[in-house]
């Protein structure tokens, strides 16, 4: 059974830094497609960033470019979100997921991820 595990969120000043972890059990993170998420009160949950399986290639929601990074350890399974100069419109539940295809050779899609963990709360103040 795969679970994912998130950690690191918390109440941050705009402006600030902050990195999520993702601790994957019952899968290897290199053989899927590993992706961030979040959704903020009342509204429907986005897709922020991910990473190929691969680790080759990864993708932004044009909200956070060149202020958020995925990136990956192999060795712990765990994939990371550094998200810097963060903005209170970046406050959400933080959801990692795994993409439901073994090594696609498209690179996947967003509505192919299934998996998700428990999420993280990411408050950024004012």
């Amino acid at each position: 059974q795969v679970h994912l595990v998130e950690s690191g969120g918390g109440l941050v000043q705009d402006g600030g830094s902050l990195r999520l972890s993702c601790a994957a059990s019952g899968l290897v993170i290199s053989n899927y497609p590993m992706g961030w998420f979040r959704q903020a009160p009342g509204k429907e949950r986005e897709f922020v960033a991910a990473i190929s399986w691969s680790g080759t290639r990864t993708y932004y929601a044009d909200s956070v470019k060149g202020r958020f990074t995925v990136s990956r350890d192999i060795g712990k399974n765990t994939v990371y979100l550094q998200m810097n100069s963060l903005k209170p419109e970046d406050t959400a539940v933080y959801y990692c997921a795994a993409n439901k295809y073994f090594r696609p050779p498209n690179g996947g899609s967003i509505s192919d991820f299934n998996t998700w963990g428990q999420g993280t709360q990411v408050t950024v103040s004012s």
